[in-house]
């Protein structure tokens, strides 16, 4: 005989939240600490679907097959609210199963077979559209009803985990939580999950975890927390950090490192992939003093390692086209011989399209280093938010025995409580 469900006052939110993060790393090997936080915090955030605007995607990736995605997913359908797995799905179901005022969790497996290719993507264009715009509410799409011969709004709004091997389409990444998996390697174990054994358990949890949520709705509402991240990594994760905020404990401070690191690792892989955007990078990464003439740096750029530009064949003509439409153009020096770029005129772009560096100061001939060192221990990369209190943090949390500092919410030992309670001190 199963138990009678607790009353949600009793229930204590940042168990419940351990309990799914323990239950997804008995079957599956997730990527790192930050990766496990956010799939529970997503996972539970589905059960307050009806409070919220925001509705992140997530999209969990890996260069190659048998790397644990398909599980994942049944581990999400079996604890998050209201799952619809399927491995394809068309736009005219797709507006006719989101929406409503409990919306539904669409597990799509497979993704890579509707967006993992030019032609395949282009067939399915509209539906890239329709999941980008469920992201959030009030951006219905819309549609002509010719039986009626009237334009009606559907809305299709609502969680939706995506699972593929490749990239996914960049409008969808964007919206994302972002999982990369990995092969398992020989010396990490997990244990085989059977749905007719483990679903038992899992729809237990489940249903604590919706009535502890269901219980919260008020809160959930009312819930403004404030975000290490801006813009639309902000939309991204604002749901995400009100469940943890609801739960208390250390989930706060987990899911704001999570946040910072997790939008970084997209931010970088973004670069990566966008030739425009790491062609800004480049030049910042080579360009010294406060000009250079445009042959030696395009000679920097394609004696990069691992860089394209060299196998891109680019030219001093080919990276005066690239910039212009950034509103960079070379300039002619003091003899009107030799033409090439100033640091100050790609300060502008630096600021806007790429993440700050901070070992360079464009507006300066003498780089210097940023006064704030926002390194992580974590990947030993700089990592620099909205808010440097809350921009990072180790991998403290209750699975490693520390304690969190009840005057800042960030757990003793983390770089988030040296700079604001230790440094007070």
């Amino acid at each position: 005989m199963v138990p009678p469900i607790p009353d949600p006052v009793l229930l204590d939110g940042a168990q419940l939240l351990d309990e799914v993060r323990a239950s997804v790393k008995r079957y599956v090997v997730l990527p790192s600490v930050h990766t496990e936080v956010a799939t529970t915090l997503w996972t539970a955030a589905t059960h307050a679907a009806p409070k919220l605007y925001h509705f992140p995607r997530l999209s969990i990736r890996s260069p190659e097959k048998r790397c644990g995605k398909t599980r994942l997913l049944d581990l999400i359908n079996a604890l998050c609210r209201l799952p619809v797995p399927t491995a394809n799905i068309s736009s005219a179901v797709l507006y006719r199963v989101m929406g409503g005022d409990d919306p539904r969790t669409l597990l799509i497996d497979e993704a890579d077979v509707i967006w993992g290719t030019k032609k395949a993507a282009e067939a399915n264009d509209d539906l890239r559209g329709l999941v980008n715009s469920g992201f959030e509410r009030e951006r219905p799409t819309l549609r002509y009803n010719a039986a009626t011969r009237q334009v009606e709004e559907l809305h299709t709004f609502g969680f939706v985990a995506l699972a593929g091997i490749g990239a996914l389409p960049d409008t969808i990444t964007d919206r994302s939580v972002n999982v990369v998996m990995r092969r398992r390697a020989v010396s990490e174990k997990v244990a085989p999950f059977r749905s007719r054994r483990d679903g038992g358990p899992l729809a237990d949890l489940r249903d604590r975890l919706h009535k502890w949520i269901e219980g919260n709705f008020d809160a959930i509402d009312k819930a403004e927390p404030e975000l290490p991240v801006d813009d639309r990594a902000a939309d991204v994760w604002e749901s995400l950090v009100i469940i943890a905020d609801l739960a208390g404990g250390k989930w706060p401070a987990l899911a704001r490192a999570a946040a910072v690191e997790l939008s970084r690792e997209h931010d970088q892989d973004d670069t990566d992939a966008n030739d425009a955007i790491r062609l800004l990078a480049d030049i910042r990464s080579v360009f010294v003093g406060s000009s250079m003439p445009s042959k030696q740096l395009v000679n920097l750029l394609r004696g990069l390692d691992d860089s394209p530009w060299s196998e891109y064949d680019l030219t001093t003509v080919g990276l005066a086209t690239k910039l212009r439409n950034y509103k960079i153009r070379p300039r002619p020096d003091k003899t009107g011989k030799v033409r090439g770029y100033r640091l100050e005129d790609f300060a502008d772009a630096f600021d806007r399209y790429l993440t700050p560096d901070p070992s360079k100061d464009v507006n300066s001939s003498n780089p210097q280093v940023d006064p704030f060192d926002g390194s992580d221990d974590l990947t030993g990369q700089g990592v620099k938010g909205s808010n440097p209190s809350t921009t990072a943090s180790r991998e403290f949390d209750d699975l490693t025995g520390s304690d969190t500092c009840p005057s800042c919410s960030w757990p003793y030992g983390s770089i988030g409580h040296d700079q604001n309670c230790a440094r007070r001190s």
